[in-house]
């Protein structure tokens, strides 16, 4: 009797991460142990590597595809995966990722900065003037008082000309930003409600040209 070649049949590698990468027909597939990510609108998903690496693919349209790999950094975000993770820190942990690969190729920076920018773009208006009668409007949480973060002026100038303004605003612009460019806008010029951002690259832009130019 011969002794089994195991070399020739070897047992199936487990996923990265621990998680288990198949195809499921339904809910009853779904391993008990499986993680799932939070959606931006609190539902759970099943937490699939072929579904990052589709976005991160997505985002990497027009890069030299010879040197960046999408699911190497797919691979790198769902090694890091743990319990109630979100898609907004999926997303921010890829950008963070593509960006460490910059030393291999700089369309990774390319790659990190767009991955950001659509995770910003999730999370904000679209509408340059809805945008600004947010900030205008903001009220104190703690004092429970109007606490506008633009002047009466630029409030103004939007409202009295919101519609050729938004369809001024060029939002694919924002992807020409790199990783780093990005995070220096985020960190320093990006305007803030409650702590969370609440305007877009184009939108900060816009509304810097409104202030300086008022209705001119």
């Amino acid at each position: 009797m011969l002794p089994t070649n195991t070399a020739t049949n070897p047992a199936p590698a487990p996923a990265p991460g621990g998680v288990k990468m198949q195809k499921l027909k339904s809910s009853e597939d779904i391993p008990a142990t499986a993680l799932f990510v939070i959606k931006r609108d609190g539902r759970k998903e099943y937490a699939m590597f072929d579904k990052i690496t589709s976005r991160i693919s997505k985002l990497s349209d027009g890069l030299d595809l010879d040197y960046v790999d999408p699911a190497a950094v797919a691979l790198q975000v769902i090694n890091f995966l743990h319990p109630g993770v979100t898609t907004v820190e999926l997303d921010n942990l890829a950008a963070q990722k593509a960006a460490s690969m910059t030393v291999k190729h700089p369309h990774y920076g390319i790659l990190a900065g767009r991955i950001a920018v659509s995770n910003l773009h999730k999370e904000t208006k679209a509408l340059f003037s809805e945008v600004i009668a947010d900030m205008y409007n903001h009220i104190n949480p703690d004092l429970n008082t109007h606490a506008p973060i633009i002047s009466q002026e630029t409030y103004d100038v939007v409202m009295a000309h919101a519609d050729k303004l938004n369809a001024a605003v060029k939002h694919e612009r924002d992807f020409d930003f790199n990783y780093f460019g990005f995070k220096t806008l985020e960190r320093s010029y990006l305007r803030r409600l409650n702590n969370a951002i609440v305007e877009r690259p184009q939108h900060m832009l816009m509304r810097v040209a409104v202030g300086i130019h008022g209705s001119d």
